[in-house]
């Protein structure tokens, strides 16, 4: 069996990599944000038994003829880069790395709120453009405003954390997630998405990207929402209408927005946020800090390695592990 490990990526955090060393094994990195024909000719020519999934995607003409491949990883927990129905008919697992960047994460969410809400970079510009504001200045305090949270996973549990410290009332809306979840930071659990949107001063997305969550705020969604409200994306940009944002922006439905992901990433040069100073943007780094890097390279590589040599994992780091089931199922049946 091949030793080779890909990291659809440039780099791996030196942990990590020695991990893999440490283990008998190898990477090999495909340029940054690979498109599937060049991952695909990695796959073959490195005859790769694991992928490190960071960048690029990883769909179904990947998956067509990789007959080495035996595991995927996520670096992280974002997944819609990743085939998982073709994955799974392949009898391929899908690994995240659930928790390991949430603090990471969650101190940037809570970073992007507080330089919408104190106006940080437009009072920055002003000032270095020679101009003194604070006459008919008015901020605004965030301690006793409202956190929503959309997801209750670990990263938005961590923001709710912060938030807490910051005297901020947390609501949130998951059907999936326990009592338990929302209890672990004194969480209002909202019975709809619709209650979640009218009671937030500030919403911070914290749920993956599917086919039913795709384009979640939309026009209709900041019809709810409340006057003056913000909104926050740590998550996967798809998660917005981009053009519906713009417009609540714009014609003071929202305060404003703080985005770390984008519908296409990178964005076009020309993106149509870039003209517009109360959306503030970052590049999708919301989890790239050396301490998260490290916890997320290591957890990526160590789950392939773990399952290469037949040991069991926690059920809760396959991601597509109901998918494998059923087409193990179903493959059972059509053997009888």
């Amino acid at each position: 069996m091949s030793k080779t490990i890909l990291v659809t990526g440039p780099d791996l955090h030196p942990s990590a990599a020695r991990y893999v060393r440490d283990h008998g094994y190898e990477t090999v990195h495909t340029p940054p944000y690979a498109d599937s024909a060049v991952i695909k000719e990695y796959i073959h020519k490195t005859g790769a038994v694991g992928i490190v999934s960071r960048m690029g995607r990883i769909d179904a003409s990947v998956l067509a003829d990789a007959g080495s491949l035996k595991v995927i990883s996520k670096h992280g927990v974002g997944v819609d880069n990743i085939d998982l129905q073709a994955a799974a008919d392949r009898g391929i697992p899908v690994l995240v790395a659930t928790g390991a960047n949430a603090v990471s994460v969650a101190e940037h969410a809570i970073a992007l709120l507080m330089t919408c809400v104190k106006r940080v970079l437009p009072l920055d510009t002003s000032l270095r453009e020679g101009r003194w504001e604070k006459p008919g200045f008015k901020g605004r305090e965030i301690a006793g405003a409202t956190l929503g949270l959309m997801g209750m996973g670990a990263i938005a549990r961590a923001t709710g954390k912060i938030a807490v410290g910051l005297d901020m009332k947390i609501i949130g809306y998951d059907p999936y997630a326990s009592d338990e979840a929302f209890a672990a930071i004194g969480a209002t659990r909202c019975d709809s998405f619709e209650e979640l949107l009218a009671g937030s001063d500030f919403l911070s997305l914290h749920c993956p990207l599917t086919d039913q969550t795709r384009g979640l705020l939309d026009a209709e969604a900041f019809s709810k929402i409340r006057d003056g409200a913000y909104v926050i994306n740590t998550a996967r940009g798809g998660l917005i209408d981009e053009a519906a944002l713009l417009e609540a922006v714009r014609s003071g439905k929202l305060a404003g927005a703080g985005l770390d992901s984008f519908a296409v990433e990178p964005p076009a040069a020309d993106h149509q946020f870039w003209d517009e100073p109360r959306i503030v943007v970052t590049p999708h780094i919301g989890g790239v800090t050396a301490e998260a890097n490290a916890r997320v390279g290591v957890d990526a590589v160590s789950g392939i390695i773990s399952y290469l040599a037949g040991e069991q994992l926690p059920p809760q780091r396959i991601i597509n592990r109901a998918l494998l089931d059923s087409a193990r199922a179903t493959l059972s049946k059509v053997e009888d």
